[in-house]
C-alpha cells in the first residue's frame, strides 16, 4: 500500500508528459494533411504528396495465415505477459511484411507505392488467440519456417496472431513522399524465372512490363517526413482524427502531469514518499 500512491502519481506524471509530446506530433500531422493538396498521378510533383486511388497488385501473393490472395500482407506474433494486477499485456515478438510494392491508380494514371514504414489503417485484419500449450496450424508451420528460436517457449503460453492484407481494388488515401521512378528496365519472357523470386510470377512479366512504364513516380517514406500514411479513411476523417488526438494530448496531458506532480509533492510533505537517503 505504501508504494501504490507514489507509483500511481509517477505514472500520471509520465503519461501526461508523453501525451503532451504526442499531442504536438498529432497537431503537426493534422496540419500536414490539411496543407498538402491532393495530387493526381499524371501531374504529380516530386516531394510530399497526398493521393487517393485504388490498389492494383504488382505481385500476387498469398497471406501466410489466411491464404488470402492480396497485393501486400503483414503478420504480427504477440505473447501475453501478466502484470502485477494479473492483467494480460500483449508484447510483439515477431513482425513480418511481404515487402511487395503495389500500384495506386486514380483516373489519370498510377504510381508505385512501397509501403515499408507506413502507418497503416487500411485493409482486412484478422486475429486469433491461443490459450497455451501449443499453437495450431498454420501458425506452428509459419514459426518453424522462419526458424524462430523461442517458438516452443512462446507456444507454452497464450499467443495472439494478427494478419493484415491489402487487396486489389481497395480504395486508399496515401500521404507520402514522391520520388522519380527508377530507370525503366525491359522485362522479357526470359525474365520469368527471375521474377519468381519476388512472387511476381503469379501475375507474369507481361503485367509488370505493361504497368511499370505507366507509373509516374514512386511513393515511399521520406527520412524527415512527419508520417507515411496509408488509410481507407478519407482526408477529412484523418484530419479530424488527428485533431482530436492533438486536443486530448495538448489539453489533457499537462493537467494529468500537473496532477501527478502535485500528488508527488503532497506525498513528500506527508512523509509517505520514500526518498533515497
Amino acid at each position: 500500500m505504501t508504494l501504490l500512491w507514489p507509483t500511481a502519481a509517477l505514472a500520471a506524471f509520465g503519461f501526461g508528459t508523453w501525451s503532451f509530446v504526442t499531442g504536438f506530433r498529432s497537431l503537426r500531422l493534422k496540419r500536414t494533411i490539411e496543407t498538402t493538396p491532393t495530387a493526381r498521378a499524371r501531374s504529380l510533383a516530386m516531394g510530399l504528396v497526398e493521393l487517393q486511388g485504388r490498389i492494383l497488385s504488382r505481385s500476387r501473393v498469398f497471406a501466410p495465415f489466411s491464404a488470402r490472395e492480396c497485393a501486400w500482407w503483414e503478420v504480427e506474433l504477440q505473447t501475453a505477459q501478466r502484470s502485477r494486477r494479473g492483467m494480460a499485456r500483449w508484447s510483439t515478438v515477431h513482425r513480418e511484411q511481404s515487402g511487395n510494392p503495389f500500384y495506386l491508380e486514380d483516373e489519370t494514371g498510377s504510381v508505385l507505392v512501397y509501403p515499408q514504414g507506413a502507418k497503416l489503417s487500411a485493409g482486412h485484419v484478422v486475429q486469433e488467440e491461443t490459450g497455451g500449450l501449443g499453437v495450431p496450424e498454420p501458425y506452428s508451420s509459419f514459426m518453424e519456417s522462419r526458424d524462430l528460436k523461442l517458438r516452443h517457449l512462446w507456444a507454452l503460453g497464450p499467443m495472439r496472431f494478427r494478419e493484415r492484407t491489402l487487396e486489389a481494388g481497395t480504395g486508399v488515401y496515401v500521404l507520402g513522399r514522391a520520388y522519380p521512378k527508377p530507370q525503366a528496365v525491359a522485362v522479357s519472357m526470359d525474365d520469368e524465372v527471375a521474377l519468381e523470386a519476388t512472387g511476381t510470377d503469379a501475375i507474369g512479366a507481361a503485367h509488370v512490363r505493361r504497368h511499370d512504364p505507366e507509373c509516374t513516380a514512386v511513393i515511399r517514406r521520406g527520412p524527415r517526413d512527419p508520417a507515411f500514411l496509408i488509410s481507407d479513411r478519407s482526408e477529412k476523417t484523418m484530419s479530424m482524427e488527428y485533431g482530436l488526438r492533438a486536443l486530448a494530448g495538448l489539453a489533457g496531458g499537462p493537467l494529468l502531469a500537473l496532477f501527478g506532480l502535485w500528488c508527488l509533492t503532497e506525498l513528500a510533505r506527508s512523509g509517505e514518499l520514500p526518498l533515497p537517503r
